[in-house]
């Protein structure tokens, strides 16, 4: 049963969201839906975690790459300020970074996945390295990008985070979990948004449940036996990349260069140091109510809660399309912004609109064009890099719902 707050021109959304919540095995959701800068849709449902503690209005929900939707934001409001300069190589403010060869990559190459520092499975000795940021960055001071900036673009899936987080340290002097709470959090007034979560907050966790597998499923396929014991993120995105490479033609190493550290199937998402770690790339504990803020501020060019983040110029630098190319990485065009992509829906196309989506389900977006601005937490399920098809489901529906409001308000009065 879903609990929270729904609009009635919005009540198609709630339905929907409620037949998304498992009914037979753990899982839980949030959904937040923000329209004309007020919340429409503001609900939740289902368990978070395996003995079924209820998923609440307070539930944090680890939501893999949705991260960097959040980690790219904080960046534009210092570009907006002037401490970053989009085509400025990243080594003006990062010295060390200019090593190898990388002198020549700008932050524009970055944020829309160009500059080739995306081969994490080179760069680390074993996927447990996550957790040292500073081990992490020195690696990436010296290591070589795998093709020149610009020439191409692959999916920086777990190195975009440190290599965001580094430079907007540099530019301000403090830790990527201060800043986002200095620029956003507090600002918003946010319940949940962390990238590093306070021993004070860990009792919201929802715990990460996509590996449970149905008894009859394990039992048909011997496959999964020895698996069902580990987190099988790795696993299921073996399975990603080899229907990519049947599908596309892409070349398999790109993609686990890109997806797959080594040891990744011993990685524990659910551990104290998995979420108390600063991997802003994939580690976001987050409320849809505070991811739903962030994009709703976005959609309202740049203004929330009395305060300016950023001007309407750089919302829209930050929303242009720069590459239509296929991914090389996750082998299809992601239409990436400065740090966005495409938004994925059922139905109405969104040429404005632009978000992130992660690993499991989960994933925030906003359209300017439409005021409209949504985000989901999830914590259970399997889909790939981006979400599944659940959210492009809410998507739709959330869409067709706004405009049939807007519809009917031109028809008050007397636009049509």
């Amino acid at each position: 049963m879903i609990k929270g707050h729904v609009d009635p021109n919005f009540s198609k959304v709630a339905s929907l969201f409620e037949k998304l919540i498992p009914q037979r095995n753990p899982g839980g959701a949030a959904l937040c839906v923000y329209h004309c800068g007020k919340p429409v849709v503001d609900i939740w449902a289902g368990t978070k975690n395996k003995v079924g503690d209820a998923f609440d209005e307070n539930t944090l929900a680890l939501s893999f790459s949705t991260t960097k939707g959040i980690a790219s934001t904080v960046l534009h409001i210092l570009a907006d300020r002037g401490l970053i300069d989009y085509d400025a190589p990243i080594a003006t403010y990062w010295r060390e970074f200019g090593q190898a060869g990388k002198h020549d990559i700008t932050v524009r190459h970055l944020l829309c996945h160009e500059s080739g520092m995306y081969d994490i499975h080179s760069l680390l000795d074993h996927s447990s390295q996550m957790h040292n940021w500073d081990t992490v960055i020195k690696k990436i001071e010296v290591s070589r990008p795998a093709h020149k900036p610009g020439v191409r673009n692959g999916y920086h899936g777990l190195t975009y985070g440190y290599l965001v987080g580094e430079l907007i340290q540099r530019v301000t002097g403090k830790s990527f979990a201060q800043v986002l709470k200095e620029e956003l959090a507090d600002p918003l007034e946010l319940d949940g948004l962390f990238v590093g979560v306070p021993n004070e907050e860990l009792y919201r966790r929802a715990d990460l449940i996509s590996h449970i597998i149905p008894e009859k499923t394990v039992s048909k396929a011997s496959k999964f036996n020895a698996a069902k014991s580990l987190n099988l993120k790795s696993i299921i995105l073996k399975q990603v990349i080899a229907g990519a490479i049947r599908l596309t033609g892409a070349n398999p190493n790109d993609i686990r260069a890109g997806l797959l550290p080594k040891g990744m199937s011993t990685f524990d998402f659910n551990s104290v140091a998995t979420a108390q770690s600063c991997m802003p790339s994939m580690n976001g504990m987050f409320t849809a109510r505070s991811l739903a803020a962030v994009y709703s501020m976005l959609a309202n060019q740049g203004v929330a809660n009395g305060h300016r983040f950023m001007s309407e110029s750089t919302i829209r630098k930050a929303a242009t399309i720069q590459n239509i190319r296929r991914d090389s990485v996750v082998p299809i065009p992601m239409r990436w912004r400065l740090g966005y992509h495409r938004v994925f829906t059922t139905g109405p196309k969104t040429p404005h609109a632009f978000g992130h989506f992660g690993y499991g389900g989960s994933g925030a977006w906003c359209d300017p064009s439409r005021q409209l601005a949504v985000a989901m937490t999830v914590n259970s399920g399997l889909g790939t890099p981006f979400g599944d098809s659940r959210l492009a489901r809410v998507n739709g529906v959330v869409i067709r719902a706004a405009e049939k409001l807007a519809h009917n308000k031109s028809t008050v009065l007397g636009y049509n």
